[in-house]
C-alpha cells in the first residue's frame, strides 16, 4: 500500500497546501474525478479542525495527514496532538458516540467541533473519529479503481 505523510505547523495557509496534496494523491489512487472535489473539502475541514485545536489548545506539535493507496479504496487520516477524554465514532455519514460525559458543558470550540464533523460526515460515507489522551485522529475513506497503464 503506497503511503504518503505530510506533517504541517499549525498554521491555517497550510491547510490549503494539504488539499492539494489529498488531490494529487487521490487522483494517482483512481478516485472518481467527480469525488475530487468532496476530497479536497474533506481534507480541508479536517485540517482546519486540527489547526484549530492545536492554535486553541496551544500545542505546537504538527497536524499530521497519512494518505493510504490501497487496492480498493483510499484513505486519509487527519492527526492532532490535543488530548482527548474517549472515543468518538462517525461511520456512514452519522454520529454514533461523543467524547467527554454530560457533565461537560458545552463550549463555542465543541461547537465549531461539531459543525466540522457534520461537515465531513456529509461529505464522506466511511468516517471513523477517534480521539486518546496523545491526540485525534479523523479517518476518511474512498471507493478507488487501481490506475489503468496503457502502453
Amino acid at each position: 500500500m503506497p503511503t504518503v505523510e505530510l506533517r504541517f505547523s499549525a498554521q491555517p495557509e497550510h491547510v490549503r497546501t494539504a488539499r492539494l496534496v489529498a488531490a494529487a494523491v487521490a487522483r494517482r489512487a483512481g478516485v472518481d474525478e467527480a469525488v475530487l472535489d468532496e476530497v479536497r473539502l474533506a481534507v480541508g475541514e479536517a485540517c482546519s479542525r486540527a489547526v484549530g485545536l492545536h492554535r486553541g489548545h496551544g500545542i505546537t506539535a504538527p497536524v499530521s495527514v497519512v494518505l493510504t493507496e490501497g487496492e480498493k479504496s483510499f484513505s486519509i487520516e487527519v492527526g492532532d496532538a490535543v488530548p482527548g477524554h474517549g472515543s468518538d465514532s462517525v461511520s456512514s455519514g452519522r454520529r454514533q458516540g461523543v467524547a467527554g460525559g454530560p457533565d461537560e458543558p458545552e463550549t463555542d470550540t465543541d461547537s465549531e467541533d461539531e459543525m466540522g464533523l457534520a461537515v465531513i460526515s456529509g461529505l464522506v460515507d466511511d468516517v471513523e473519529v477517534r480521539s486518546a489522551p496523545d491526540g485525534g485522529v479523523i479517518r476518511m475513506s474512498w471507493p478507488a479503481a487501481p490506475a489503468v497503464v496503457v502502453s
